[in-house]
Parts: structure tokens; sequence; C-alpha cells
């Protein structure tokens, strides 16, 4: 579905998340109401349990919400089936998490040929092959992930999440498992395949600085956006 530049390709109206815990039900999401422009970049920021996490699986169609309204790239996420929250995702959201999720029996080149596969897309080994040269590991492709080191691997889920060319990338906490070097050189990649692109990037972290080269920074606390 087509937006114009004026409509936010993110748009959350009040949103709740109620999760089911040993203690009882957790409201974990208390009324988020949030808007993201086609191309921003925005840091969200916040101590751990404040909710960025859940933030983001509930944009992602990962978790439904309890209450509100979640639309993404001009689709309502309540009112598609499971099916149709796979099919969002494979054609419009990209995520990258803090580990890596890669697939173990896969070689680099196969995983991020994966969502283009499943979209049914066309030639789609050389177009994995060209986004892993774009991330810097043209040298990689038969490698699988045991072979890689923890920044190649995260190298390997940026070009997976990029490889569809998805309106909406989301990245929560994609240096945490990554030293300090490697994971300045792995945000230079994402905020650069970014902007040749024009995705949409919303980007949860810990670190203040990292949040600071988003256009716009949110906070969130106990479930709410302050």
């Amino acid at each position: 579905m087509s937006l114009s530049r004026s409509q936010p390709l993110v748009a959350l109206d009040g949103v709740h998340l109620n999760l089911a815990s040993p203690a009882g039900e957790v409201n974990v999401l208390k009324g988020i109401s949030l808007s993201v422009q086609p191309g921003e970049t925005v840091g969200v920021v916040g101590p751990s349990g404040s909710g960025k996490s859940s933030l983001l699986m509930v944009m992602g169609g990962l978790e439904r919400a309890s209450r509100g309204s979640v639309r993404v790239a001009g689709a309502d996420l309540s009112a598609l089936d499971e099916d149709g929250l796979a099919r969002l995702r494979r054609g419009a959201i990209g995520i990258v998490f803090q580990s890596f999720h890669l697939i173990p029996t896969m070689t680099a080149l196969e995983n991020v040929a994966v969502p283009l596969e499943l979209a049914g897309a066309a030639a789609a080994f050389a177009r994995a092959e060209d986004e892993l040269r774009a991330v810097g590991l043209g040298h990689r492709l038969t490698h699988r992930p045991g072979q890689l080191s923890g920044g190649e691997q995260q190298r390997v889920a940026l070009a997976r999440a990029f490889v569809i060319r998805p309106r909406l990338l989301l990245a929560d906490e994609p240096t945490g498992n990554l030293d300090q070097a490697t994971g300045q050189a792995v945000m230079d990649l994402l905020f650069d395949r970014h902007a040749r692109l024009g995705t949409t990037l919303i980007l949860v972290t810990h670190d203040a600085a990292l949040a600071g080269r988003c256009a716009r920074v949110v906070r969130m606390a106990d479930g709410c956006l302050s």
C-alpha cells in the first residue's frame, strides 16, 4: 500500500500490551502513542524492563497489542491474521536483533536469500550476494554462522534485513553482543544502508550516543513514553 510522504509509516495510538507471567498478567505497554514518518530515524532509549523491545515486537507484528491501534505501511495490524502479518514482514519490515538469529546449517548466502525465496522473488541468490558484498562480506558467501565472528554474523543479519528493501527497519540492541569497535562498524553500516535505501529506522538501544545518531530520540519508562 502506498503512502504519501506526509502520512506516517508507523502510527501507534493508545497501544497497550498485556502479557502473562508467573505472578499474573503484566501491563508491559501502557497507552503508547507514536508516529514515525517515512525515512525518519528514531532512537528508543530507557532502562531495562521499560518496554522498549516489546514496543518493537508490536510494531513488527510479533506481538499483538491488547488494546489500541497499530498501523504500519498503511496496514492495520489488528486486521491481519498470522499469514497476513508474515507477508507484511516479508515485504515491508526488516528486523535485526541483539542475537543474530541466523540458521546455523545455512551459509551466509543462503541465510540472506531466505526472505527473498519465501516471498517468491526472482534472482534471490544474486540479490543476496549483492547485499552481502554491500556489507563487506563478499569473501564470506559460503561460510556458515559458526565460521564467522560476531561482527560478521551481525553483518549477515543486516544484509538479510535489508535485502528485501524494507520500508521499515526495526533494530533491537543490534550491537549488544559486540565489542565497542565492532559495534561501531556495524552501526556505521546500518546507517549507511538506511541512507542509501531511504529505509525508516527505529533503533532500540541502551547507548545514548548511538541513539543520538538518530534524528529523534524517544524515552521509555515503565511502559510509557516520557
